[in-house]
């Protein structure tokens, strides 16, 4: 199933998606609540009667007259409130080649144990116009991920029963700022302003079940569902990332299980995978580099547009755009 959240009448309105139309859920049931975040806060009684009415409309039991084609509408994040949004470190092709291309060894601790860091979830946003700051313009990048929300609240959640508490999987663009994040990182906390000013997500959530016939086995040693869905990013209609969710060694699970380590978490809740490899411009210009000295970075420009697609999710379009403004964090470093 396909859940979206679009803008009706200035609102937040949830939608299922099927065939290219959106059935708002209230057609389905009149006691569905209309938002994202209030369904995923009642998911274990409302999500069987949706899922009914999502084959019902495709059975054509509902009359398709009450719906909206999806061009018409402007889509929201699938969740544009979450409580909160961390994202992870999942994918070691992608942490090895960095460390590699900044000629550092890779870090055994990779291997021992899953991390994450919190990003602003204020900024969430679907597709769209991404608005970027000037100093952001410095190094800009996309990074290509997925990111699953959570349904249910939860503490202390084993690896082994986390799947259970997953809502569904979406495409996430975690934008980076480079040479703010590099800034930052020189005093060991971060990041922050290289990462706090937008991500993208979208354009719908697909739940667990409408993914069984992607479900491979997972990294040898770890726990948790895996899906064999292939990850791209094109900017400007030009392919640039090319990599598969298949290839996280550390699952949704296992992080669900690190986040939720003496922590509640809530209903809601986005967790993302980490950088796929191949899946930024920082991997991709450290690699280039690394084989040709000649070789011309390349960061995201104003009006460039950034698709994302993956297998069974769908494609994330967003389309960079420039604030003007003379404020400057890079020109304001006291000397």
């Amino acid at each position: 199933m396909k859940l979206v959240s679009y803008l009706k009448d200035e609102h937040e309105q949830l939608a299922v998606l099927v065939d290219g139309l959106l059935y708002d859920v209230g057609l389905v049931h009149p006691d569905i609540p209309n938002t994202m975040n209030m369904f995923l806060n009642y998911w274990d009684e409302l999500f069987p009667i949706v899922q009914a009415g999502d084959l019902a409309i495709q059975e054509g039991h509902l009359n398709s007259r009450k719906a909206v084609p999806i061009e018409n509408v402007q889509l929201l994040a699938p969740v544009p409130f979450p409580a909160s949004c961390r994202d992870g470190y999942a994918f070691r092709q992608h942490v090895e080649a960095a460390r590699r291309n900044r000629k550092v060894p890779m870090i055994p601790e990779f291997d021992q144990f899953p991390v994450f860091y919190f990003t602003n979830h204020h900024s969430i946003q679907g597709p769209g116009d991404i608005r970027c700051m000037p100093d952001h313009f410095h190094k800009l990048d996309f990074e290509l991920e997925v990111a699953v929300v959570i349904a249910r609240n939860g503490r202390n959640i084993r690896a082994s029963e986390a799947d259970d508490y997953i809502a569904g999987l979406m495409i996430m663009n975690d934008m980076s700022a480079r040479t703010l994040q590099a800034e930052e990182m020189l005093l060991n906390l971060g990041p922050a302003k290289g990462k706090d000013f937008a991500t993208a997500t979208g354009p719908w959530l697909v739940t667990p079940d409408e993914l069984q016939e992607f479900e491979v086995p997972c990294k040898a040693g770890h726990t948790g569902l895996s899906w064999n869905l292939r990850m791209q990013c094109r900017v400007n209609g030009v392919t640039l990332s090319d990599g598969n969710l298949a290839d996280m060694d550390w699952t949704f699970a296992e992080l669900i299980e690190r986040a939720s380590y003496g922590v509640d978490l809530y209903a809601g809740d986005v967790i993302g995978s980490g950088t796929v490899g191949t899946g930024c411009l920082l991997e991709l210009n450290g690699t280039g580099k690394l084989t040709d000295p000649e070789y011309k970075e390349q960061w995201l420009q104003d009006n460039d547009v950034v698709e994302m697609e993956v297998d069974g999710l769908g494609v994330l379009s967003n389309t960079i755009v420039r604030e003007e403004s003379d404020l400057s964090l890079l020109e304001g470093k006291k000397r």
